[in-house]
């Protein structure tokens, strides 16, 4: 099989020591062409050009949840092909990892490759369905093109929280999840909508859902990982089914503070719950909008303000060697 291995030099959690033996360990199973990404996009880019080219069966993504989004947006830039669906395989090397986590995947890389090795030589592979996200037509952001994630979205407060995180990673500072803790705690200090949420969510045939203070969609679950702690926003979330969503109508300091303990005591049968939680499960399609512009995020990636992103629950999008 013919692969191209798309690498992330900046990825977290890998050494250029490490990535050379993860080379030499694929080449071994695969005729393997390795590609280093230069800038933002280069792995949607390189994904792509693998597709139109028909050049190579499987493409394998070396690096953090960011690097897999582009792959997967390059391999799906035409949609799920209807006879023959894109072949994705993920060594994580990020400093989270939770599409590669949530596919059942060890979290070091040298682990990831032995089992993904072992997966191509034992022939299994699973699809999974995936989440698209566009501008909503007729509103300010309906030139906004759509846009695939693995895992995850929001509109508001986390995004909020992650373009606070690329800030400070801009500035030198390293990626880990006490960054995360601290880059929270300051937006809820300063979040101008705790007190009275602007999002509503709005699906065909269906009353809207509004005042809410935050909303995440998941398309899997766990929604996050706090170390090696799975956070479970929606447990009921899966690749098997369409998107699920996770809003709070307040957000005041001992709203979050209930939710939060919730958040971190959370199961795969039990997620956040009470009179401000709005929980929706296996939604094909739905509507995000706010009052004023907010910020927006799609796996871990913050993407600037929106004011409206129309969802989309893909089923059986791409083919995943694990």
């Amino acid at each position: 099989m013919r692969a191209l291995l798309v690498v992330n030099p900046a990825a977290t959690t890998t050494s250029a020591r490490t990535r050379d033996v993860l080379f030499h360990a694929l080449a071994s199973d695969l005729k393997l062409d390795v590609v280093t990404t230069e800038y933002r996009g280069h792995a949607r880019d390189l994904a792509r050009r693998a597709v139109d080219g028909g050049t190579h069966e499987l493409v394998v993504a070396l690096g953090g949840d960011g690097t897999v989004n582009e792959v997967v947006n390059g391999l799906l830039h035409h949609g799920p092909a209807p006879r023959e669906l894109p072949r994705l395989a993920v060594v994580p090397g990020g400093s989270t990892n939770v599409f590669a986590r949530a596919l059942g995947l060890p979290n070091d890389a040298v682990e990831a490759t032995g089992a993904l090795l072992d997966a191509l030589r034992d022939g299994t592979e699973r699809t999974v369905g995936l989440g698209l996200a566009a501008g909503t037509p007729g509103t300010p952001d309906e030139s906004v093109p759509a846009r695939w994630f693995t895992f995850c979205a929001g509109l508001g407060f986390d995004a909020s929280v992650i373009g606070r995180v690329e800030q400070q990673r801009e500035r030198g500072k390293r990626s880990t999840h006490a960054l995360y803790i601290r880059q929270m705690v300051r937006q809820f200090i300063g979040e101008p909508y705790r007190r009275q949420g602007a999002i509503t969510i709005r699906r065909p045939g269906q009353d809207p859902v509004e005042g809410l203070a935050l909303s995440i969609v998941c398309n899997t679950s766990p929604w996050t990982f706090l170390g090696n702690r799975p956070v479970y926003a929606s447990p009921q979330a899966s690749f098997d089914t369409a998107l699920d969503v996770l809003g709070l109508t307040k957000l005041s300091t001992s709203a979050v503070t209930r939710y939060a303990t919730q958040l971190l005591m959370s199961t795969p049968e039990r997620g956040p719950r009470g009179k401000h939680v709005v929980g929706l499960h296996d939604v094909e399609d739905f509507t995000l909008q706010s009052q004023a512009p907010l910020p927006f995020q799609m796996d871990g990636d913050h993407l600037g303000l929106r004011t409206s992103v129309t969802f989309t629950g893909v089923r059986r999008a791409l083919r995943v060697i694990v």
